[in-house]
This record gives C-alpha cells, sequence and structure tokens, in this order.
C-alpha cells in the first residue's frame, strides 16, 4: 500500500466516523516555544491548553512534521529521520479511552479490502500505563487483546505531558510484531526493534504541576474535560504494509536513494559507509523540500539555519559519494514527483522551491571551496609548528562557521597525514548544544506568562476588534495588568496592560504595525497607548502609561486611535500589497512573499529571488504600481471560507496560519490577497509609491523599501533639489548629468594613476642608492632604512625586490625597508638565495620586526609582508632585523 493510500484511508475513517478533516498545518509552528512543528499535536495546543474554545468535538489531521535534536545519528541508524507524517485523531470532551481504543483497533484490523489497513490482530501487542486499569480492561474485555500480549510499563514509556504544568495523561501503545528475524520474543518491554510502535493513544484527563524531566512532577488533579490525542507514523506503518526492512527502503524515500544511486554509481547495500550517505541524502533532501514548500529560506538562524545544515549535509554526502557536479535539481525533482501525490502545492510551487534550493546548493558549493582553503591554512599552520594533530577549535570553526562537517574535516585532514583533535571539537559541540538547550527551556516557561491573559480572556471573553469600520468608541476596561500582573487598579505614572471588551486599536500583526491613541475614562483618566499586542489568541493587550488619574478594571472608557497615524499605515498596507503583485508580474510566482513592516509613510516588502532585481525592473514596477493608483481601484474586504478564497485565486502567505474563516482583501481587478490588516478605501488615496531600492537580506530572499503619499513626496522634493544643485555646478541639464559626472570621474581617475605612477617612479628612483649603502654584517649586505610615509604596500614590495636585485656578487643580502600609511607601521623584508641559505628567511624576520611594531606577518622564505600598531618603534624593529642577520652570519 503506498503512502498516499495510507494518507487517504485515514483520513476517509476518521471522516466517516463524525471527525472535521483538518489539513496539515505549515511546518513553521505558530508557536514561539518552536521553530518547527515537531508533533502531530501541535496545531491543536491551544485547545488542550483552553487557550481558544475547539470549533468541533472530534478532528482528524494527518500532519507534517520535522524534528532535529538527533540529526547526526540520520543514516547511521534506520530508525532515525527528521521528516515524518504524524497521523492524528483527536477528542475535545467528546469521546474517550473505549472510543479511542475502538477506533484504533477497528482501522488497523479492518480488511484492505473493506477499507481498513488488514493487519494480523494476532501480531499486535499493547501497552499501557502502570497504573491505567482502564485502559487494560478496555483492550482485554472490550476489545478482546489477550491478557499475554498487554504490557504495563512506567511513567517514562507510557506517559505524556507537554513538559510543563498543564494537561498531562497516561498514554496507551500500539505495536507490530515484525516476527523472530528482528529479535527474541517477550513484547515491546523487552525488544522494540522487533515490536515496533506504529500508534500512540494520549489519554489527556489529568493536571501536572512544574518538574523537571518525564517523570518528576506532581500530579495536581483531574482536568475537568478530558481530552484525546493521537499518533501513528505514517512511515512506520507504510514499512509494514510495504513488507520492507526499514522507512528507508519505502516509496518515498527508496526512490530518492535510487536517484542518488544512479547520479554517483554507489549500490545501496554494497558498504555501510555509502549506505549512510544514501540515507542521509534521501531523508535531508526530502525534508529540505518539505521546509521550503512552507516557505522557510536558507539562512544563519533559526528555522533557516535548521534548513541549510540539511541541505549541505544532504549535498556534502553526494559528494563523498563521487558526485562532482550539482545534483539538487534530479533530487528535488523526485521528491515533488513523489511527495506531491500527498501535497499537490509542491508541484504548483515547484518553480519557487526549485530555484531558493539550487542557490543554497551554489552558495554551498562557493563554501565548499573557500572551507576548503582554510582547512589548507589550517593544516600548513599545524605541520609548520611540528604538530601533527588538528586544534579542536580549528575543526568547530569549519562545522560552525562553513558548514564543515566533522567526518569531512577528518578525511580531508588525514589526507594530509594529520588526525583531530575531536575530544576538543566535540566539547565545543557540547557547550553549543547545551546552550541551546538552555535557552529552548527558558522559551518554554514562556507559557507560564500567559496565563494572566488567559485569566482574562476565561473571564470575558475575546476581544470585539471594530477598527475596520470604526476609529473611536466607548468600551469597557474588562482587564489591567501592572507589571505583568493582573491589579484591581492603576494610578498616574504605571505602565499598564488593558483589555478592552471591544477596541477600534489593531494589534501588531500580519506586518502592519500597531495603531496608538489614547483610552479616556469616564473619572478623567487617560492613558496614552503606545502599543498593542494580542500575547494570546483574541485578545488585544494595549500596553502604555497612565497619564492622569486612576485606573479601574470595569470602569467605562471612551477609545480613540491617531488617526493620522492610521490611515498612513493603511496606505503602506495597500501599497505593500500592490507592490507584491507586481513583482510576482514581473518575476513570475516564486517571488513570493517572505516577510514585510508597513509603518506610517513607509513599508518594506520581503520576497523570494536568487538574484538581485535589475534596476530596470525595479523601475517597471514602481510604474506599474503608480498607474495603478491612477486607475482609482476599488479596495474591498470580504469574509470567505479558506478553500473559497484559494479557488478565488487569493494569495496567502508562506509559514502564516489561517483559520477556516479568512479575509480576503481585493484591490480592483490587479491584486488579490488573504488578509487581516487595514487598507486605504481606493488606490488613488495612496497619492505616490517611490521604490528606494532592493538588496539582500539572505539566501534566496531579497527586500524592497519604498515610501507612501506624502513621505514619498518629500523624498522627491529633496531629490529635485539635489538635482537642482548638481545642475548649477556642472552646467547641465538634467538628463546630461549622469554623462558630465561620469567624465568628471573618470578625468579624476586617471590624475589619480598618473599621480600613482610618479610617486612610484620616485620610489624606485631610491633603489639604486639604497642598494649601494648595504651594510656589511659578517659577510651579509644588510639594507634597512624608512622610505616616505604614505608608500603603499606594493610599490613598498617593488623597492625592496628592486633594491634586492641590484645586490651582486653572489653575496648573502637581506633588505628590510619600513614605511608609515595611514598612521600604521609596514614592513617587507626580501633575501636572496645565499642569505636563505644561511638559515635567514624572510618569514622568520618579519615575525620578529612586525612583532617589535606591536603587530604581526609573514609569508614565504624569500619575501614577507607584516605591519603593526607603533609607528614609534621603526627604528627598534630595523635593529632587531639586524641583530638576527648578525647571529646568522
Amino acid at each position: 500500500m503506498e503512502s498516499a493510500e495510507i494518507r487517504r484511508r485515514w483520513l476517509r475513517f476518521f471522516e466517516e466516523r463524525g471527525h472535521t478533516v483538518v489539513p496539515s498545518a505549515s511546518l513553521i509552528a505558530d508557536d514561539p516555544t518552536l521553530l518547527l512543528v515537531p508533533a502531530g499535536m501541535v496545531p491543536f495546543k491551544p485547545y488542550f491548553l483552553g487557550e481558544v474554545k475547539p470549533p468541533f468535538p472530534r478532528a482528524t489531521s494527518v500532519q507534517k512534521c520535522v524534528r532535529t535534536p538527533d540529526i547526526e545519528e540520520v543514516g547511521k541508524t534506520t530508525r532515525h529521520g527528521t521528516f515524518f507524517q504524524m497521523c492524528g485523531n483527536f477528542s475535545f470532551g467528546d469521546y474517550f479511552k473505549e472510543g479511542a481504543i475502538k477506533l484504533a483497533w477497528e482501522l488497523l484490523t479492518t480488511p484492505v479490502a473493506d477499507g481498513g489497513y488488514g493487519l494480523e490482530p494476532e501480531k499486535l501487542w499493547i501497552t499501557v500505563y502502570l497504573e491505567d486499569d482502564e485502559a487494560e480492561r478496555i483492550w482485554r474485555d472490550v476489545v478482546g487483546v489477550p491478557a499475554e500480549r498487554i504490557q504495563r510499563l512506567g511513567k517514562k514509556d507510557n506517559y505524556w505531558s507537554m513538559g510543563v504544568p498543564g494537561p498531562c495523561g497516561p498514554c496507551s501503545e500500539i505495536n507490530y510484531d515484525r516476527g523472530p528475524e528482528f529479535g527474541p520474543e517477550g513484547g515491546p518491554a523487552v525488544n522494540d526493534e522487533r515490536y515496533v510502535e506504529i500508534w500512540n493513544l494520549v489519554f489527556m484527563q489529568y493536571e501536572r504541576g512544574a518538574g523537571d524531566g518525564k517523570e518528576d512532577f506532581p500530579i495536581l488533579g483531574e482536568l475537568p474535560s478530558k481530552n484525546i490525542d493521537t499518533g501513528l507514523g505514517l512511515e512506520r506503518l507504510a514499512m509494514i504494509l510495504q513488507g520492507v526492512q526499514n522507512m528507508y527502503e519505502t516509496d518515498t524515500l527508496r526512490v530518492v536513494m535510487d536517484k542518488a544511486t544512479e547520479l554517483t554509481g554507489v549500490r545501496y547495500g554494497a558498504a555501510h559507509d555509502t549506505d549512510v550517505s544514501l540515507r542521509v541524502v534521501a531523508d535531508h533532501m526530502r525534508t529540505s523540500t518539505m521546509l521550503i514548500g512552507d516557505g522557510v529560506t536558507p539562512g544563519n538562524e533559526g528555522r533557516g539555519y535548521v534548513l541549510r545544515r540539511i541541505m549541505r549535509r544532504a549535498i556534502r554526502n553526494m559528494r563523498l559519494m563521487g558526485a562532482t557536479g550539482p545534483v539538487v535539481a534530479d533530487l528535488l525533482d523526485v521528491v515533488i514527483k513523489t511527495m506531491g501525490q500527498q501535497y499537490p502545492e509542491l508541484e504548483t510551487d515547484r518553480k519557487r522551491i526549485e530555484t531558493v534550493a539550487l542557490a543554497e546548493e551554489a552558495a554551498f558549493l562557493k563554501t565548499l571551496k573557500a572551507g576548503t582553503n582554510i582547512l589548507d591554512t589550517a593544516v600548513t599552520e599545524t605541520k609548520a609548528a611540528g604538530g601533527s594533530v588538528l586544534a579542536g577549535d580549528k575543526a568547530f570553526l569549519l562545522h560552525d562557521t562553513w558548514g564543515f562537517p566533522i567526518d569531512l574535516t577528518l578525511e580531508m585532514a588525514a589526507e594530509q597525514g594529520l588526525s583531530v583533535d575531536e575530544d576538543g571539537f566535540r566539547r565545543l559541540m557540547k557547550e553549543q548544544r547545551e546552550r541551546a538547550k538552555a535557552d529552548a527551556k527558558a522559551k518554554k516557561t514562556g507559557h507560564a506568562d500567559l496565563s494572566a491573559y488567559r485569566e482574562v480572556a476565561d473571564a470575558s471573553g475575546a476581544t470585539d476588534f471594530t477598527g475596520y469600520t470604526l476609529t473611536e468608541h466607548e468600551s469597557t476596561i474588562v482587564g489591567l495588568l501592572v507589571d505583568g500582573l493582573p491589579s484591581p487598579a492603576a494610578t498616574e505614572g504605571d505602565e499598564v496592560e488593558v483589555v478592552l471588551d471591544r477596541t477600534p486599536f489593531y494589534a501588531e500583526g500580519g506586518g502592519q504595525l500597531a495603531d496608538t491613541g489614547r483610552i479616556k475614562l469616564d473619572t478623567g483618566a487617560v492613558i496614552e497607548v503606545r502599543d498593542v499586542q494580542k500575547p494570546v489568541p483574541g485578545v488585544h493587550v494595549h500596553k502604555g502609561v497612565v497619564q492622569v488619574g486612576e485606573v479601574t478594571v470595569g470602569a467605562s472608557a471612551y477609545a480613540s486611535i491617531d488617526v493620522k497615524r492610521r490611515r498612513a499605515i493603511a496606505r503602506a498596507h495597500s501599497a505593500t500589497h500592490l507592490t507584491h503583485q507586481a513583482l510576482r508580474d514581473a518575476l513570475g510566482p516564486t517571488a513570493a512573499q517572505a516577510g514585510s513592516e508597513n509603518s506610517p509613510g513607509r513599508f518594506r516588502f520581503d520576497f523570494g529571488s536568487p538574484t538581485a532585481v535589475p534596476g530596470s525592473v525595479l523601475t517597471d514596477v514602481e510604474q506599474r504600481i503608480n498607474e495603478v493608483l491612477s486607475r482609482e481601484l476599488e479596495v474591498q474586504a470580504e469574509i470567505m471560507s479558506l478553500d473559497e478564497a484559494k479557488k478565488s485565486g487569493a494569495i496567502a502567505e508562506f509559514g502564516e496560519k489561517y483559520g477556516e474563516r479568512v479575509r480576503v482583501v481585493t484591490i480592483g481587478d490587479f491584486s488579490k490577497e488573504l488578509c487581516g490588516g487595514t487598507h486605504v478605501g481606493n488606490t488613488a488615496q495612496l497619492g505616490l509609491v517611490k521604490l528606494l531600492g532592493e538588496s539582500s537580506i539572505g539566501s534566496g530572499v531579497r527586500r524592497v523599501e519604498a515610501l507612501v503619499g506624502v513621505d514619498a513626496y518629500n523624498f522627491l522634493a529633496r531629490e529635485h533639489t539635489v538635482v537642482a544643485q548638481l545642475q548649477e555646478l556642472v552646467k547641465g541639464r538634467p538628463e546630461e548629468l549622469p554623462e558630465k559626472i561620469s567624465g568628471m570621474l573618470a578625468k579624476l581617475k586617471d590624475a589619480e594613476k598618473e599621480i600613482e605612477r610618479f610617486r612610484a617612479e620616485k620610489v624606485l628612483q631610491a633603489a639604486a642608492g639604497l642598494a649601494e649603502g648595504a651594510k656589511d654584517v659578517h659577510g651579509t649586505a644588510l639594507v634597512t632604512g624608512r622610505v616616505p610615509d604614505g608608500t603603499g604596500a606594493d610599490d613598498l614590495r617593488k623597492l625592496v625586490l628592486d633594491v634586492r636585485g641590484r645586490i651582486t656578487g653572489g653575496r648573502p643580502a637581506v633588505v628590510a625597508l619600513f614605511t608609515v600609511a595611514n598612521g600604521r607601521p609596514l614592513t617587507v623584508i626580501a633575501t636572496n638565495e645565499a642569505a636563505r641559505a644561511l638559515g635567514l628567511k624572510a618569514g622568520d624576520l618579519v615575525r620578529t620586526a612586525a612583532k617589535t611594531l606591536g603587530g604581526g606577518g609573514g609569508g614565504k622564505p624569500d619575501v614577507a609582508q607584516g605591519g603593526g600598531q607603533n609607528p614609534e618603534a621603526v627604528d627598534e624593529a630595523m635593529a632587531a632585523v639586524e641583530r638576527l642577520v648578525a647571529e646568522a652570519a
């Protein structure tokens, strides 16, 4: 049974039994404590935590997930992988243990011909929590599983929580017996390689307190509403139904390995090392494709770094297997064709995904070359110092900065006769991981910080946002926080967070900055609102300062926003939509939105593009936008279902989480996007849009910055003034300015070259005199001296080599000249072959001189260069060189 069919059967089975089918959420987690979605229940987390009321009593999904803590183990075992699909069914206060257990057994054991998975009941083993008598009774007496195939395990194995105070409960796992060839008998308690877990049923019935680890926390009591969260690993079930040994041999991964085999000539099963590489390539290329598909772009931080790391591991493993050229395009094609059966958007977004992935491959191949050069330098320095072990910090630098995995460093160092301080490397890696774990643990405590807001939400419900149509109105204060804690009152000077029952204030989101304004109470108290956020869904928190009087919970108030600021932001937001569409028209669908910020009178818009946008294209985009403004198009917003919005052609932002009902903003016949922000009513209200330019903010991501309305006019007015001043200076019309200024710059450049030529000639004229004045130091001709300050490094080097060449007669010669440029001393030293035979090497002499100057240097035995910080030490440095020459002679 193909993976796509497993997915279809799962969703159909539960939909027929009253579950709402919820599409997979983006891999980009809508949770500040997570980079990526690591589990199937994550999109339902707000329902389980009580932050949001579930819109359905039952749900089912097949969720895309990515986990990377054990990334180094991927490929080494057949059980570790980074991307997987978690099939889940969920109950929110509806059915509980018996319902979940019966549904799971029915789906697994129903014959294939009748819509089930057709697993043999006698091969299924059950584990339950040590103290869960109820679950064991249901499995034994209701379902009919023999008691000898039901095992009890402890909290570590069969108890679930989120790792923070909140819902928790016992688990029951369904395991499949793969047969004696995978290990001894005894059930999952004895051998989890033979008895592989395929489905975990979590019974959320208790509330836990604070504590560390999986076992050390108190149970505070029962939940008022019991929930069900289950997860079946699609890849594990595919492994069983397809009769293969491990997940890498299932249909969605084996085809990628086959393509890697085709590209490298390496056969799977021929050797352990190449098998590991093939598995890494298959897993990582699939994960990379899914991440890019959900809008992640390679970078050096957060989820962008996760993507970059796994892509580069895949490319590097291809090269270890013998691939010499680009390989990503071929591997990507296989993944999209295979996974596209389950996620059609991969085919729809194929061009964008390919653009991002190929740009990263090209960047890494360049990085690989640069990293190799750095490794070569480190090897040379190690050998020069008489060492045979490459330092751990060098290996860590290559790994952390240049993306060099340790095994690649080990191999390349070994080729040059060196080992690597692996202990030192792993110590630095451990320190880095511990810092990351500490940071992640600190982030988890964010749940506790939200409890005060949840209390307000529970007591008063969601805030009614009226800002699409109103800018001021009466409200009631339903929540008040001072210093992050609930408070019944606040007085003048207090920094407060205020929750209103209804508000015209827009909370920051979707790239749009929050409104500012005032909240006035009937008592005369005034709150200056400086920011508005939504820390929990549906609750607008107004952050500000009490300017006058006392503020109390329950008081009547009048909320009013800064209308001038709101209108300027609305103009910027509408201009962002126009810019997005104009860029897509000019560059294609790969110019998808990757972020934005809409502030008063200006905006920035980030979009996908592997290369810089030519100036001519940017000019055309700007012209197109302003032509749309002149058409006076109406801007309208309507609410519809997510499916209706997609069918209408509305553009959705990658990584954004949308509910079942969405708001679609349409600008005439030009633009249509999902958007919750505020906008103008007509494009004519924008007045003018001026694009200031574009730049790179990361691999495959560009940023356009622009001004709107009066701000754009003021910018152009200033530009006009500058142009007028230039006209006066160069005596020409505006259209002549580029040519005239270019001509002036060319003449200036020619003059600088001529001056440089005269300076070089003057410096070299001194060569004969310096050579004639060579000092005899025990038979060695030594030339030292200070040439005019300001002499460049290239000219100094030419002079030193010229002087060396003028010393004839076959006697040893050392030339050491110094200068001071920009306040810093510089030296170049050269030796001839006879001097080097005495042990006088230019590199050694330069290091001594540069150390005296307060700096460093180096080079080859015949010529070397150095510098320092102390120009007063030039004479001392010359004396140090002479002493070394005297000692050698």
